[in-house]
């Protein structure tokens, strides 16, 4: 399609069927309905290496290689991550690092959904804002929201059933897009 818009999802998530999976993959159902919009999952958080700058030359390592990649190819990013110990993962934080040093993420529009309980999460917020301000995305505060996700939300499909969540979702991804 030539005027195909394609965000890439970035989870911050290692867990299999972790809350931010399930909002990343309702997003990409969601957007499977939208015409000219596409997405893709990134799955290989768990295989990139730690970050270690003697290793951020040509050649890369083939994890790294795969993820600016799929940096590059996409329109926009969407993350969606948890908050631990007050804070990113460690391992969706490595993955940010590697970013650092290409320039495929600079001014790329990025957002991200925020579904931790009421309270929590702010954590992971502002070091977000603050590492992703170190890569040169342009983050869109538009396409940066809180929506809770309770479990009872999750169908047995996996996705969310909410239509005011899935539009709400879908919102997020219009101003990606339209960033």
């Amino acid at each position: 399609m030539p005027n195909e818009r394609h965000i890439l999802l970035l989870p911050g998530s290692l867990r299999a069927g972790s809350s931010n999976e399930t909002v990343l993959r309702t997003a990409a159902a969601v957007a499977a309905a939208a015409p000219g919009l596409r997405t893709t999952y990134y799955a290989g958080l768990a295989g990139l290496p730690h970050f270690n700058p003697d290793h951020d030359t040509d050649p890369l390592p083939e994890p790294v290689a795969g993820l600016r990649a799929a940096i590059e190819a996409a329109d926009a990013l969407l993350v969606c991550t948890p908050e631990y110990a007050g804070t990113l993962p460690g391992s969706f934080k490595n993955l940010l690092d590697w970013t650092v040093g290409g320039v495929e993420i600079s001014d790329k529009p990025t957002g991200w959904i925020n579904c931790a309980a009421p309270g929590r999460g702010q954590g992971a917020e502002a070091t977000l804002r603050t590492v992703l301000g170190y890569t040169g995305v342009a983050v869109l505060d538009e396409a940066c929201v809180r929506i809770p996700l309770e479990r009872g939300a999750v169908g047995p499909d996996g996705l969310i059933a909410d239509p005011l969540v899935r539009e709400r979702i879908g919102g997020v991804l219009a101003r990606l897009v339209a960033g």
